[in-house]
């Protein structure tokens, strides 16, 4: 995020697009229902289903799934057209206006319409409500992201806070809602296959060398590594024999998981990290018991970038430890040094080779959450970014053409699903599923599907439906409701017993190699 979440409350619009905040982030979400309630802020939901926060919105934007681009490029053509443009802004701090002006020309609101299915008189209202505001600030997650054209949308909703001087100030910015409590900070921590801890280039000689030092290493290695959708094709291809997985449960979770079976039977050797026995850990040759979030000490650095304190508050069970000793011990095994005696000691260390993180200790945590960038001791953390500047100097604006969904729909398969998560259980069910009363709100996975479409396939609300793609097929029961729109159903990637993702595309977004779990053609049937 490049603002604070406490900020939310400050913003005279907020505009909010994949994500279900209500659900996913319940805190994040009373910020919002605060600001439009108590200061009357205008709130925009752009979204396929009709979520929570439709009831309280200003405008909502129920766009055709995987069309983000379009509506966006339509919304600033109409800004640019009307002058609502914050021109001094755009000279002051930004480059690309004229190469983006000329892309958005094309995308009016009546040709936006025929794409999205997006009203163009609504259209025109968000577009000028966002330029004629003081203060507009961005909201999205997964929804916009989890497509072949997410890094592409992530541009476009860049691109109209940019156009509209709504990034380096108070109550604006592009802000993330990231899907788990510590992404933000396995990220920072270089977690990332080009990027070294603190998001230097792997391709960076001087912070090679440095991290290096610090290490205690000769070199590091120069080649960006392979990312998590990277990795399943390797093994198939037998370019990668070892798979080594924490907290993480790709059997479940991530796209096309036919073929991630099919990987994870294949490889030589898999070892997983968890603490419990998940669909990934059944099909290990190695499960090494980890602690839980209760067990163990350190910090976690959330959406907003506060990195925080967390403090064990029961000894970890039986022969499980916390994840930094079992590296650690893999780490001496293996003939490398790593002898720290705590988190602390691992903490200082990240001080050392994270230049945001230098001025954050310990003992300041102990009084409350920071804010990185925190360069020194003195620095009281940073609320937002950019206020000064951007630090690639100005602010790179990018002319993004839409382009359609990987997949799309035919005779054979009319229909598009997507997918998300309910407020009852977190990712793949790992934890949130072994709770009774959870389990009891929602047992079971269920289709949401329009009434008309119900009334055609010939299904009933609570009637067992096949669901089948182009990759394969589930059933589950059907939830007949007008939460979605005429052609497109919804269901959750949490229950084991209805593995949506066998259905879900792999095909990968270009830069962030992420895969299409948003947009996928299929057939449904009674049965």
């Amino acid at each position: 995020m490049t603002n604070s979440i406490a900020e939310i409350e400050e913003a005279d619009v907020i505009v909010i697009t994949g994500t279900n905040t209500t659900e996913n982030h319940p805190i994040i979400a009373q910020r919002i229902k605060r600001a439009v309630e108590r200061r009357d802020a205008r709130l925009v939901v752009a979204d396929p289903r009709r979520i929570d926060l439709v009831e309280q919105a200003n405008y909502w934007l129920r766009q055709k799934p995987g069309t983000d681009v379009a509506w966006l490029n339509g919304i600033m053509h109409w800004i640019i057209k009307n002058n609502l443009h914050d021109k001094e802004y755009i000279d002051e701090r930004c480059e690309g206006f004229e190469e983006l002006a000329r892309e958005v020309e094309s995308y009016t609101p009546e040709q936006v319409e025929s794409i999205t299915g997006i009203p163009a008189s609504d259209l025109i209202a968000v577009a000028e409500l966002i330029g004629k505001s003081d203060k507009t600030t961005f909201l999205y997650a997964m929804g916009i992201t989890q497509h072949v054209t997410g890094t592409d949308a992530v541009k476009s909703v860049a691109n109209l806070a940019m156009l509209t001087g709504n990034v380096g100030r108070r109550g604006t910015g592009v802000n993330p809602l990231r899907g788990q409590n510590n992404v933000q900070g396995a990220c920072d921590m270089g977690a990332l296959p080009s990027s070294l801890p603190g998001y230097a280039s792997v391709a960076d000689d001087s912070a090679r060398r440095k991290i290096a030092a610090v290490w205690g290493v000769d070199s590091l290695p120069s080649k960006p590594g392979l990312t998590v959708t990277e990795m399943m094709p390797a093994i198939l291809k037998g370019e990668i024999r070892a798979l080594y997985v924490m907290g993480e449960n790709p059997a479940l979770s991530d796209a096309n998981i036919t073929h991630i079976e099919e990987a994870l039977d294949k490889v030589d050797f898999l070892v997983v990290q968890d603490i419990f026995l998940t669909e990934t850990a059944a099909r290990a040759d190695v499960v090494l018991p980890g602690a839980s979030w209760a067990e163990k000490d350190g910090t976690f650095t959330n959406t907003e970038r506060r990195a925080q304190r967390v403090r064990a508050a029961v000894q970890p069970l039986g022969s499980c430890y916390p994840d930094w000793r079992i590296i650690q011990r893999l780490f001496q095994l293996m003939g490398f040094s790593a002898d720290y005696a705590s988190p602390e000691q691992i903490f200082n260390e990240i001080r050392r080779v994270v230049p945001s993180y230098a001025g954050i200790s310990y003992s300041r945590l102990e009084k409350g959450g920071i804010q990185w960038p925190c360069p020194d001791i003195d620095h009281p953390g940073t609320e937002f970014l950019h206020a000064e500047g951007f630090k690639r100097g100005k602010g790179l604006m990018t002319a993004i053409p839409y382009k359609p969904a990987a997949e799309l729909t035919d005779d054979e398969y009319p229909m598009i699903l997507t997918t998300g998560r309910i407020q009852y259980h977190y990712h793949t069910g790992t934890m949130t599923r072994r709770c009774p009363s959870l389990e009891t709100l929602a047992p079971e996975a269920t289709l949401e599907i329009n009434p008309s479409d119900a009334e055609r396939i010939g299904v009933s609300d609570g009637d067992m439906v096949k669901v089948s793609s182009r990759r394969g097929k589930i059933s589950l029961r059907a939830r007949v409701s007008g939460m979605v729109e005429k052609g497109v159903v919804f269901t959750t990637f949490h229950f084991s017993e209805a593995p949506v993702n066998r259905l879900t595309n792999d095909a990968l977004d270009p830069v962030a190699k992420i895969p299409e779990l948003k947009v996928c053609a299929v057939r449904v049937e009674k049965g």
